[in-house]
């Protein structure tokens, strides 16, 4: 199949998403792209195709309909819905977790648990299935608190504050089950000093392979003030990260992951993002992601292009071993333009025309999410609207292309942060 033009379904309709699609349309291998639901953005480079991409038989349909090759997940809820076990059993390619080995992310306590099975620096913790339990602990911790829902929460399920009265609110919210997809468990975490970053892996069954590193900003507005978000913006490669540190990660993080997966029959294969704090050149981990983030996908598509595709479809295979990726020496950047009442209360169908039919710099991308058209009018459907995405040969170079962009916008209904970029 190496020699082959491949048709390739892409799941999702977010920016990650239409950034994937824009890298994988860049390979010669890759003949036809269908993307569901995508987005307005990815209608110029796919054909969206409208399913419920929340039922594995929709998507399997699609697939022996359109004689897909190749799934590519964005989001992680079709890995929890066991779609990898769906499609593995017709022998569609896929590159992404079984439904099992998806818990790394969808359950923090399994992944918490695991890490002490394994000696896996990470915070302390405790784990409560009572309300009442969890606010007692948590009166006896020094601040700030760092409390998180069990299940998936759409890049909300944690809360980091000093405010006893906001902390017993969000412990209310998950019990409740107003956040996030478990409403019996709540995680109550030591707070880790240090500086954060995001490292990406993809892994087969025989090979673990690095592939990038990024920091990302989730306060929704500048010095990291305001309500945690699903991503104000990132910025790839990051300076943290040196040849040492890789290889304590992966001593010390990631391949311990790997071998109790194996131990416990649930073999991980896909992309493995951890979540990292750093601390006098130790790494802890904070949280594993079992796909691409948002943003962070932007600014590594942009600087890895083409290879995105290769990445997938090698490792569908479990020929990870013989991809060499070249990661060069250069820089990504990616700003969110989000509606102003976003995270909150974000409005959608709010009209884009005039953000999009400004004329920018070359090296700028626009990745869209969650857009659409009505009567040739680009709407919104939810918060966060476009990922503005430069590379360029360093981070100072991109910052002011994507920077000197974004004052051109005169639209009433958005707003971005203006320190992105900055550590």
């Amino acid at each position: 199949r190496i020699g082959k033009r491949m048709k390739i379904l892409i799941i999702g309709n977010g920016a990650r998403e239409h950034a994937l699609t824009w890298a994988i349309s860049q390979n010669p291998r890759c003949t036809k792209i269908y993307c569901s639901p995508g987005n307005a953005g990815t209608t110029e480079l796919a054909t969206n195709v409208d399913i419920d991409v929340t039922s594995n038989n929709e998507i399997l349909e699609m697939c022996l309909l359109h004689s897909i090759d190749l799934v590519i997940v964005g989001p992680e809820k079709q890995f929890e819905q066991g779609l990898t076990n769906a499609l593995k059993e017709k022998n569609i390619l896929v590159f992404g977790p079984t439904m099992e080995a998806s818990q790394l992310e969808a359950s923090k306590s399994f992944t918490k648990n695991m890490c002490k099975h394994k000696k896996i620096p990470t915070g302390n913790y405790e784990i409560f299935s009572r309300v009442d339990d969890a606010k007692k602990f948590l009166r006896e911790q020094p601040t700030p608190y760092v409390i998180k829902a069990d299940g998936l929460a759409a890049g909300k399920g944690v809360l980091v504050s000093s405010d006893i009265e906001e902390a017993d609110n969000f412990i209310s919210s998950i019990f409740a089950g107003k956040i996030g997809t478990v409403k019996s468990k709540v995680i109550i975490e030591e707070y880790l000093e240090g500086k954060e970053m995001s490292v990406f892996f993809a892994i087969d069954k025989k090979t673990i392979k690095y592939i990038g590193s990024a920091q990302d900003y989730k306060r929704a507005f500048d010095h990291d003030r305001g309500p945690n978000t699903g991503g104000m913006g990132a910025f790839s490669p990051s300076p943290l990260l040196t040849k040492k540190i890789l290889e304590k990660i992966l001593n010390k993080i990631i391949k311990p992951t790997v071998e109790y997966m194996k131990e416990t029959g649930n073999e991980f294969s896909g992309i493995l993002y951890a979540g990292l704090v750093l601390n006098n050149g130790e790494p802890k981990l904070i949280e594993y992601n079992v796909r691409f983030g948002d943003p962070e996908c932007q600014a590594l598509c942009v600087r890895l292009g083409a290879q995105i595709f290769d990445i997938y479809f090698s490792g569908a295979k479990n020929e990870l071993s013989s991809l060499s990726i070249n990661e060069a020496c250069d820089s990504a950047i990616t700003v969110i333009v989000a509606e102003k009442g976003y995270p909150k209360n974000p409005r959608s169908d709010c009209e884009l025309n005039d953000i999009v039919d400004i004329k920018y710099n070359k090296a700028l991308k626009i990745f869209h999410a969650g857009t659409y058209f009505k009567n040739n009018f680009l709407c919104n459907t939810g918060g966060r609207i476009f990922s503005f995405t430069v590379r360029s040969k360093n981070l100072k170079d991109a910052r002011t292309i994507v920077y000197k962009a974004l004052t051109k916008i005169e639209n009433e209904n958005i707003f971005y942060r203006t320190d992105i970029g900055t550590y």
